[in-house]
């Protein structure tokens, strides 16, 4: 009975400490194999009429139990509680093989070994008892590391979180500092750049009414010196000098009728680029009416057409509307933005008919048509004009200036560079509006007006 309760509850004892039943079923199997071993041989010595040698049956069971549990690395954590089963097993082969070898011996001190054997079976249980009370104080403590660990982790994770929602706070912060850092560069060098269009526009006028007069001078003498000319050959074939000498004296009058022309010639382009100064700089009546802004765009796009039609009989384009029908009329500067959409159109127009001609010249015509377009539309309070058009685009760098003063990309002589800039101060400044414009190069080129309306 000693055995069976020694070997059951060890074998028990070892499946819930080490639960083989999930950590190690292979090893669990064989375990319920040894419990169910020590059952059948309790009832085998309580039913049937067993033989002395039975015990030793006990004996080696014990022995091979011991064996695995001792050897086994899968066991390792249970060696103390099966070591603690070694004195009981020892003991009771001894009291066995005394029986065997020394009967009287036995039977004389017999009541010695039985009080050994029962000793060492309470120490089984004694040290079991102590092992398991000693399994759940590590399993409390195990349990409270544990949750000691969740709660770090959650104060970890807890931190973490303000710290990047913290971070996050800063660095938006930061962005948002930059940003205005920037803004009030941005805004300081816009008010460093008005300063200096304001103060260019003062002298550009002050220049440009010096040269007015004597530039007028230099074109009214030039055209008279061409007429001269014209006289002076008259009056030299009226003379009766010789033939020879007539032509001689009419080829020095010839180049002198030439240089005057060019000088007429380079004069008018001067006046027209001293007018286009005192235009950029004359300051606007500042005079709003209401306007049909459909009629007023559609107008000035036929004006800039016709104009050069009347250079270039050959070229043609489409002319493409989009009008909003609700706009109505509108409180603007009629005679400004007028101007405005003569420059726009007169550019857009110059654009695809530069772009037909360097396809011609390239053989690669095709099936290109120029085409101009305009769209007006009235939106939350604001009023988007675009004009557009399918010509030569332009490169990010000529982008960048197209609205500084005198900067142009036509040929000498086509061009002032002042049509844009003026155009860009009469809806920046005498609108409160926005000139933008996007390009593709080789493609296309759209201008964005917009101007707030009450």
């Amino acid at each position: 009975m000693d055995y069976f309760l020694v070997s059951f509850f060890l074998i028990q004892y070892v499946r819930s400490s080490l639960q083989t039943a999930t950590s190690l079923p292979e090893w669990d199997r064989k375990l319920l194999i040894g419990r169910y071993t020590s059952i059948a041989l309790l009832v085998t010595y309580y039913v049937t009429d067993t033989p002395d040698w039975f015990s030793w049956l006990w004996h080696l069971f014990m022995i091979i139990v011991l064996l695995i549990l001792l050897t086994k690395d899968e066991f390792l954590q249970m060696k103390s509680v099966s070591q603690s089963v070694v004195p009981f097993v020892v003991i009771s082969i001894i009291n066995d093989v005394v029986d065997l070898v020394a009967p009287k011996f036995h039977d004389q001190y017999h009541d010695f070994l039985d009080i050994a054997v029962a000793f060492a079976f309470i120490l089984c249980f004694v040290i079991w008892f102590y092992a398991r009370k000693q399994q759940k104080v590590l399993l409390k403590e195990r349990e409270d590391r544990l949750r000691e660990e969740l709660a770090s982790k959650a104060q970890k994770e807890s931190l973490e979180y303000l710290v990047a929602e913290r971070t996050m706070e800063l660095t938006a912060q930061k962005e948002e500092l930059q940003k205005a850092i920037e803004d009030l560069k941005s805004t300081q060098n816009q008010l460093i750049q008005s300063e200096k269009m304001a103060s260019l526009g003062e002298l550009t006028a002050g220049i440009a009414h010096e040269i007015q007069n004597p530039l007028n001078f230099v074109n009214n003498f030039s055209e008279v010196s061409v007429e001269l000319c014209q006289e002076l050959e008259e009056e030299v074939d009226k003379t009766s000098i010789a033939d020879e000498d007539k032509d001689y004296i009419k080829g020095i009058i010839a180049d002198l009728s030439q240089n005057q022309q060019k000088i007429t010639h380079h004069g008018k382009r001067a006046d027209s680029i001293v007018k286009g100064m005192l235009q950029h700089s004359r300051a606007s009546s500042g005079e709003k009416e209401m306007v049909e802004i459909n009629a007023l765009a559609d107008e000035y796009m036929r004006l800039a057409y016709h104009g050069l039609r009347a250079k270039d009989k050959e070229f043609n384009a489409a002319l493409v509307t989009d009008f909003d029908p609700t706009i109505g009329k509108v409180l603007v500067m009629p005679q400004d933005l007028g101007r405005v959409f003569l420059n726009l159109f007169t550019n857009a127009f110059y654009a695809v008919a530069e772009k037909k001609r360097l396809l011609t010249e390239a053989g690669k015509l095709d099936d290109y048509r120029p085409e101009v377009k305009i769209s007006t539309k009235m939106f939350a309070g604001k009023l988007y004009i675009r004009v557009s058009d399918n010509g030569t685009g332009m490169p990010d760098h000529v982008k960048a200036k197209i609205f500084q003063p005198f900067f142009t990309t036509k040929p000498t002589g086509q061009g002032t560079g002042l049509g844009l800039s003026m155009s860009y101060d009469i809806i920046t400044s005498g609108h409160n509006g926005t000139l933008d414009v996007e390009t593709i190069p080789g493609q296309k080129t759209e201008f964005k007006i917009t101007i707030p309306v009450a």
